[in-house]
């Protein structure tokens, strides 16, 4: 039997358009998404609609969530927020653990997140590159795991989406899986065997990344 794993990196963020957002941000390691970054999320969604995802899990940041909503709006399905996709937590980045919504205020703006789910894996601050890498490798493997044979969307970061990429194929993610804004990698289960699978070409599957940019 097979599956297909595929996991995307959130659209454009506030901060990005807007540097000085930040300096008065209550949250201000958890912007949302700019006004073209959801444009790129309605465009993600229509690139998944037909597609045969039967779950959705997303990261607990904003901006992971507000795209992962655009997409389960389309597909109609509820919304998983997993630990263990999210952010890397980099003290190089963030001068204290990153405050987000709590689950019920978050779900009280986007009604499809499932409030009964348990998150799998813990992501605790601070985080070297290392640990990022191994925390989101496990959970794509983990919810792979669980979930199969059935389809699933993983909403991440730059640095959870190529760990979790690299937890199914190993280290060819590395050079291959650029993880750039509101990207899309499709990684395929044949049996025993991870792919990611070239755009474009079922017949000759490869490991090379399937990205769709919006940027």
């Amino acid at each position: 039997m097979s599956q297909i794993v595929w996991i995307a990196r959130h659209a454009n963020r506030l901060d990005f358009v807007n540097p000085d957002w930040f300096l008065t941000a209550e949250k201000r390691y958890d912007p949302p998404l700019s006004d073209d970054g959801m444009v790129q999320a309605q465009q993600l969604a229509k690139r998944l609609q037909g597609e045969k995802i039967a779950h959705i899990f997303a990261s607990p940041f904003l901006r992971t969530v507000q795209t992962a909503n655009a997409v389960a709006e389309v597909l109609n399905l509820p919304i998983q927020l997993e630990t263990g996709l999210s952010e890397w937590l980099n003290p190089a980045w963030m001068t204290e653990e990153p405050e987000t919504l709590s689950t019920p205020a978050i779900a009280e703006l986007f009604p499809r997140i499932d409030t009964s789910y348990t998150p799998r894996i813990a992501a605790k601050y601070p985080e070297t590159q290392e640990k990022v890498r191994e925390r989101s490798g496990q959970t794509a493997r983990c919810l792979a795991a669980e979930f199969f044979p059935e389809d699933i969307l993983l909403v991440a970061h730059g640095a959870s989406v190529l760990g979790a990429a690299m937890g199914l194929v190993g280290e060819i993610a590395k050079t291959e899986v650029k993880a750039s804004l509101c990207s899309l990698v499709k990684v395929l289960r044949l049996e025993s065997e991870w792919l990611l699978e070239l755009k474009g070409d079922t017949s000759h599957l490869m490991q090379i990344e399937e990205v769709i940019r919006f940027v």
